[in-house]
């Protein structure tokens, strides 16, 4: 029986660099200290007020400084919150006089709707209000329609969150509406809201309170969902979310004394509204005084069109559903686990090697094996 002579610097470059692949996590954006999946709060102050939400940030707005969270970065379903990422990709893509005629699909959508007909009677200007005011999941897929298409929307929106270094973000439909492999973070909405107040527009649809809405006989007033708008000295915005999967979502910001606070929510079991005008107060408070524990990262270059498209997110079938516990084990994975799994695929590459210079040809089964998605 031959035998097959496999030179010794090979097998030991082979073993190097899988070894290497995955030898260290990628550290968290804004910070080591926004990976934990606990409080992150600042040394020598009073913590901020206690709050049901699992996950949240407070953050300056200005500064970027993050002035205190609680698992800032752990993945969970956005809810209408995703709204914001829809509204920051397609102000600057859409024309806001242009004049749109919604689909019966558009019309149909399920949950929340401003009322949308299939007659050509809005603007752009019109469906941004409803999506950012009344939350309408119809006026959100009409947009898509006016951007040309679902997919093509769904391919900006996602690759305008890799531009923001919205990490955690990935967006299968306009509205927010749950859909497997969505996801979002308290870290990526008050990041994507940042984006959003930077722009006039954007502020303008997200502040006012009342708007009047067109209708096939003369309009009719619309509200907006955040009643912060009324109760909070100085709110400016941003959107509330809610499904039975998703729980409650919520990013606000308000502006005191020159100042702008931010606070992104989620998954909260009930009412939050007076938990988050607690966690503004404290941020108004502390953000002279703390030391941040991250900060919201500014957004990266534009890309050209090639490094645009590698940036759409994988197939459908592609991407599980997002989960706080399997968000957990993926977020605790240490070095060395990941060391260790270095180890094992090399040494098996080095043993296979072996067995085939020796000239073995039994068949072992399957001969390779899925890790991961």
């Amino acid at each position: 029986m031959p035998k097959i002579l496999v030179p010794l610097t090979a097998l030991l470059a082979a073993v190097a660099l899988t070894g290497t692949a995955h030898a260290s996590p990628t550290p968290p954006v804004g910070g080591e200290q926004l990976g934990s999946r606990g409080l992150v709060r600042p040394d020598g102050v009073k913590a901020p007020p206690k709050s049901k939400a699992t996950s949240y940030v407070i953050a300056d707005l200005e500064t970027g400084a993050v002035l205190a969270a609680k698992d800032p970065h752990g993945r969970y379903l956005p809810a209408s919150t995703l709204k914001i990422l829809t509204a920051v990709t397609l102000i600057p893509l859409l024309d806001k006089n242009l004049t749109v005629q919604p689909s019966r699909d558009a019309v149909n959508q399920e949950g929340s709707a401003v009322g949308l007909t299939t007659k050509p009677i809005y603007k752009v200007d019109d469906l941004l209000k409803a999506l950012m005011m009344s939350s309408g999941n119809d006026a959100a897929m009409a947009l898509a329609e006016a951007n040309g298409g679902l997919d093509k929307t769904l391919r900006d929106m996602n690759t305008e969150a890799r531009r923001l270094q919205a990490n955690d973000t990935v967006a299968r439909t306009p509205s927010g509406l749950d859909k497997p492999g969505q996801s979002s973070s308290a870290y990526d909405l008050a990041l994507i809201a940042r984006a959003g107040l930077a722009n006039p527009e954007f502020r303008r649809y997200v502040g006012t309170k009342t708007a009047k809405f067109p209708a096939p006989k003369k309009y009719y007033e619309i509200s907006n969902h955040n009643k912060l708008l009324w109760r909070y000295e100085g709110m400016i915005g941003v959107k509330n979310g809610w499904t039975t999967k998703a729980q409650s979502s919520f990013v606000g910001a308000a502006t005191r004394g020159g100042h702008t606070i931010i606070v992104a929510i989620m998954r909260h079991e009930g009412y939050f509204w007076e938990e988050v005008a607690g966690l503004l107060d404290w941020g108004f408070a502390a953000r002279d005084t703390v030391t941040p524990v991250g900060r919201l990262v500014d957004p990266l270059p534009a890309w050209p069109p090639a490094r645009q498209q590698a940036a759409a997110p994988p197939p459908l079938a592609a991407t599980a559903k997002p989960t706080p516990l399997l968000e957990a084990a993926a977020a605790n994975q240490t070095d060395t686990t990941r060391t260790m799994g270095a180890v094992v695929i090399g040494g098996g590459l080095l043993f296979g090697l072996v067995w085939l210079g020796y000239g073995l040809r039994r068949k072992r089964g399957s001969r390779s094996r899925s890790f991961g998605e």
